[in-house]
């Protein structure tokens, strides 16, 4: 109904209890009378009950409305349409506000390094306009346009990093119906879908979508594709009676109000007419909307480590700033302002300027390696987060499957034939005779009862809570366990060997009744564009169009003569038709032939014949008890089934054009139809899809599957993906998870790999429990209930093709071809950026840290003067850490990445080892640039040249630094050093490059970075400190590859408590407000 549930998840487990005196809390409701436009924002609290429109008769509902009896025939006036819709306000989703642009740029600029550097442009910015000397003037402007021009480009890289805003509710907004059908004043008109309001009559036909809630009134045949809201995967027959429920009505999933129709669902057969009971953000699809606006948006490690390493810079800097100050105003007796602009040069010169930048650079480095592999990252930071995932929540229709419902096997009295459904071409070898597929019960319904084995799969005939029938239209409602001999025909040649393909007639003659007993239509060249009709028998259609077999010109050449309409009733369809002889055999031109297709345990029953080896020209007595357990085997594998049957019929006994009743076929005195064979029917794994798991695995990430599929389909899919093994030999159904508590639910989603009949509420408790229990959680989804789940899971996952729009608005990333195996290339795509920010930190925390002390530590050893001035201290940090850090970042994957488990969670990009390494690299910089100038000094060099011996020896060693770095664990002193990054050598030719322009260009050197030109002794001195620089990290490294071969873990991969941190993950499984209304939805096919 139209209301907004405010309890949280413990009402809410209160109700899954099902406890008798269970008394729920008040509620906030909006009712129809009461709701107004405003309201929408800050609904008004009752105490009335919720109205549960499924659980009334149409009377009931139009009096609640406010509304005559006379409202089915005319309809609401104009008058009173308008009228409500100045009450309720437009049918449209209420947009999610959008940061404004100065609130984004405050974003950016709102922390201390950036305040850092906007103290030193002011204070550079007083030197200008206080200074004498025309050089002092300019280089004090230049270094405030410097500074202010590394403020805006990184305010830019982080705007634009932050991609596009999320607009999933303009995606769902999207969804909804552009015009409506109404009945007003008695007439139909149709009116802009934002017109309709509640109390308002909807007609609908054939292909419409569904503009709002809907109440039914009438239907016809009416059915409604409810896949992309809900999960199912065939469409749901629609009734207009009052669902009698025992208990509180509200608990009854959406998929089982078959009385309903909901607002951005597609009518896919029927017509019919509902009393729209809901509109705008009260429909069920504006309750996602709501939540894929207000779950919470989460940083990503990595984010959250730069973070963390910005406070420490931040506390080190002011630290050196203060030291710097002190020992310049107290011991060399430079004025207070000199000295604080000293102090400001060692802050500028420890700031990390270039860092956000180059860890950008590094993502879209990533993402761009990851679109060639049709991955699209919708926010850069996404990539790291795969790299850390630990498992991967998939649903399984269309993301591990295909979703689409396939003929995989086909069943007659002596074999088993196989089809390829994966085939392109369009031969008879698509199907191969296979006696030992799918020959025997699934292992787990071993020793069962054939009825428990149907009632545990997808042939059931029990309906779900409040459901009036099954899901499945040729459920199977009596099979009892067969007795007498349950072994295929003797004929075993025929009417090919085991492993061979038929001919194209047999496969013709064979499945013909699957085509001719069919209103279905089949797609564009046998794909699901276009196709018409349910998805089960599309699947034969299917397999006969890919066997080679001329569909469409089948049916145009054999129409209909007569038939008996499929009714969930009596579970079969029957079609007449001329006889053909290249279909029917010859001899028959005074017959007609009569298809039957229908539930197998009532076609079994009503048969006398068999087709011999499935040949309709030789029959012999039927053997009851062999079919019966082919049914029982096929349903223990997760199969639906569907019987193929025939007979011939005089033509005198059958008027062309006369509609016949069930009786035609279920009314005769004794069984007298022939069985041609059992088809076989599945959703199939996506064959890339095996793969790719097995790769997952072997990098220690587990693959679960999320699905509202029965149990036996969801094991029998998993089964064949590896998901289920020794380890997960079984699966947990969505109903059995709502009836745990908090911590049975913690194990229960360590324990099975497999989820079945789960619905939305679900799938966000089983990512919630597995964050709370320290997991790294993907989840991929298709459909509009999977958007929550999508924004709560750490990386939410969409497909590209089969998906919505509001799933893809509401995952970091999205698989461009849906295939599951691209998954594994972002996986080890998002390690390698880990790997690579730990190399980028390697190269420009000492670079940076150096610039800082060798100011502070140039004066404390006795310098006059600062060794490096602003402007070169600003150049290094833009220009040579980033060109060198881009080196690193860019740097191709490590062999055995993938062979590594996932980083646990707190694991920092700083640990003990890398801390080591940085602070080496600083010591060695520093050594090599105050030495540097100091040797300079002894040998009688003036300021400018010694400020050209520190910024060359600084930038020169920073080149040893990288080329080091290149490889974390091997040796750079070997020939891959000149292969595998062809980058590193552009970097470090132009670094070079403008070493040498700004040292020996006049006025660029002497005006703007205070320099002057360099001799031959100088450059030898900047060569040797390189070197000493490259083989003081090349020797570390070697030490660490001694210790680690000790066992030693220098590869910074477990815990540290020093450098590390627990997380504090919350341990509730709570789920945002207004979720709880999700458990509506069960994914119950």
């Amino acid at each position: 109904g139209i209301f907004v549930d405010r309890q949280l998840k413990e009402d809410y487990r209160g109700i899954l209890s099902k406890q008798e005196n269970h008394s729920p809390k008040p509620i906030l409701i909006i009712h129809p009378k009461t709701m107004s436009k405003d309201d929408k924002q800050a609904p008004a609290e009752s105490t009335d009950p919720v109205i549960s429109w499924h659980a009334h008769d149409i009377s009931e509902c139009i009096s609640k409305l406010n509304l005559g009896s006379e409202l089915q025939n005319v309809g609401l006036t104009t008058q009173e349409a308008n009228r409500r819709l100045e009450e309720y306000g437009p049918n449209k989703l209420t947009e999610k506000r959008k940061k404004t642009i100065w609130e984004r740029i405050w974003d950016q600029v709102a922390n201390v390094l950036v305040f850092i550097l906007v103290v030193v442009a002011v204070v550079s910015a007083v030197r200008a306009a206080t200074a004498t000397v025309s050089d002092d003037v300019v280089t004090n402007t230049i270094q405030v346009a410097l500074i202010c021009c590394v403020i805006t480009v990184n305010t830019w890289i982080g705007i634009v990093q932050e991609g596009s805003a999320e607009e999933a509710a303009e995606a769902l907004k999207n969804m909804l119906s552009a015009d409506a059908r109404v009945l007003r004043d008695g007439k139909e008109v149709l009116v802009p879908a934002t017109d309709v309001v509640p109390g308002d009559v909807i007609m609908l036909g054939t292909g419409d979508r569904v503009p709002a809630d809907l109440r039914m009134l009438e239907i016809v045949n009416l059915a409604c594709q409810e896949a992309a809201l809900t999960g199912e995967s065939v469409p749901i027959d629609k009734t207009y009676d009052k669902i009698e429920i025992e208990g509180n009505p509200e608990q009854t999933p959406l998929g089982d109000r078959h009385n309903m129709a909901f607002s951005a669902t597609l009518v896919s057969q029927g017509s019919g007419k509902g009393l729209a009971i809901a509109t705008g953000d009260h429909t069920q699809i504006g309750t996602i909307n709501a939540l894929v606006s207000t779950v919470e948006e989460k940083k990503t490690n990595v984010l959250e480590q730069i973070d963390y390493i910005s406070k420490w810079l931040a506390f080190f800097i002011i630290i050196a700033a203060i030291c710097t100050f002190l020992i310049s105003f107290l011991r060399t007796g430079l004025s207070a302002i000199e000295s604080v602009s000293i102090a400001l040069v060692c802050a500028v010169g420890m700031i990390p300027e270039g860092l956000e930048a180059i860890v950008t650079m590094t993502y879209a480095w990533a993402v761009s390696n990851m679109a060639t592999h049709n991955a699209i990252i919708r926010a850069l930071p996404a990539v790291e987060t795969l790299g850390s995932v630990t498992v991967i929540c998939s649903d399984k229709t269309g993301t591990l499957t295909q979703n689409k419902m396939s003929l995989i096997a086909f069943v007659t009295s002596n074999a088993r034939y196989r089809i390829d459904v994966n085939s392109s071409d369009r031969v008879n070898t698509n199907f191969v005779r296979d006696d030992s597929y799918i020959n025997a019960r699934a292992q787990h319904q071993f020793g069962k009862k054939a009825k428990e084995v149907i009632s545990d799969g997808p042939n059931t005939d029990q309906p779900r809570r409040g459901k009036a029938v099954a899901s499945n239209h040729y459920s199977v409602t009596s099979l009892h366990d067969a007795e007498g001999n349950t072994s295929p025909s003797a004929d075993n040649v025929s009417p090919v060997p085991n492993g061979d393909s038929p001919s194209l007639e047999f496969i013709r003659s064979a499945v013909v009744g699957g085509v001719l007993c069919s209103k279905c239509i089949l797609g564009k060249d046998g794909t699901r564009e276009g196709e018409i009709g349910n998805p089960t028998e599309l699947s034969i259609l299917r397999a006969a169009y890919y066997a080679g077999i001329d569909v469409e010109g089948t049916k145009s050449d054999c129409p209909i003569l007569s038939e008996v309409p499929f009714s969930s009733e009596y579970k079969f369809m029957a079609t007449i038709h001329a006889t053909r002889e290249d279909t029917d055999g010859p001899g028959l031109s005074d017959k007609v032939v009569v298809h039957v297709k229908g539930a197998p345990d009532r076609m079994v029953k009503l048969c006398s014949l068999q087709a011999k080896a499935g040949d309709r020209t030789e029959t012999e007595p039927i053997n009851t008890a062999y079919w019966n357990e082919q049914i029982a085997v096929l349903s223990s594998h997760g199969l639906r089934v569907i019987a193929l049957c025939r007979t011939e019929i005089p033509k005198e006994e059958i008027a062309e054009g006369e509609q016949l009743g069930p009786e035609f076929v279920n009314g005769k005195s004794e069984p007298w139809l022939t069985i041609v064979g059992l088809c076989a029917i599945q959703d199939p794994p996506r064959p890339e899809c095996i793969d790719a798991i097995k790769v997952a695995h072997a990098a220690g990430v587990r693959v679960a599957m999320i699905t509202g599929d029965h149990k036996d389909t969801a094991i029998a899919i998993g089964h064949n993906l590896g998901l289920v093994d020794e380890k997960y030999p079984s699966g947990i159904t969505g109903p059995e998870l709502d009836n745990m508590d908090e911590e049975e639910l913690k194990v229960a989603v360590l324990k099975y790999n497999i989820f079945a009949r789960s619905s939305p509420e679900n799938k966000l408790q089983i990512v919630k429990a597995l964050q709370a229990q320290k997991q790294v959680a993907s989840m991929t989804g298709d459909g509009v209930n999977d958007a929550p789940s999508l924004k709560q899971a750490d990386m939410g996952v969409a497909m590209g093709k089969e998906g919505t729009d509001v799933a893809r608005e509401a995952s970091d990333m999205i698989l461009a071809d849906d295939n599951f195996a691209t998954i594994v290339a972002a996986v080890r795509e998002g390690r390698v950026v880990w790997d690579n920010l730990r190399k980028v930190l390697l190269v420009n925390t000492p670079i940076n840290n150096a610039q800082g002390m060798s100011v502070l530590f140039g004066l404390a050893f006795g310098l006059a003067d600062t060794p490096l001035t602003p402007i070169q201290v600003l150049y290094s940090n833009l220009i040579c850490a980033v060109t060198l850090g881009f080196v690193t970042a860019i740097e191709p994957a490590e062999e055995g990445i993938m062979a590594l488990p996932p980083r646990k969670v707190g694991k920092r990009l700083v640990g003990r080892y890398l801390f080591l390494r940085i602070a080496l690299g600083t010591i060695t910089l520093i050594g090599c640039v105050v030495g540097s100038v100091f040797w300079a000094e002894a040998l009688d060099y003036d300021l400018d040249a010694q400020r050209s011996q520190a910024f060359n020896t600084l930038d020169f060693a920073a080149i040893s630094i990288a080329l080091s770095a290149r490889f974390a664990h091997n040796s750079s002193m070997h020939p891959r050093i000149l292969t595998g990054n062809k980058y590193c050598w552009y970097s470090i030719a132009l670094v070079a490059a403008l070493q040498f322009a700004i040292t020996y260009i006049p006025g660029l050197n002497s005006v703007i970075f205070s320099m002057g030109p360099m001799d031959l002794p100088q450059w030898g001195i900047v060569i040797l400190f390189m070197f000493i620089t490259f083989f003081v990290m090349e020797g570390e490294k070697a030490i660490r590859r001694s210790l680690k071969q000790s066992g030693v873990d220098t590869d910074d991969r477990e815990m540290d408590p020093v450098f590390d941190s627990e997380v504090n993950v919350d341990g509730h499984v709570n789920l945002p407000k207004d979720a709880d209304k999700l458990n509506l939805v069960e994914l119950n096919k």
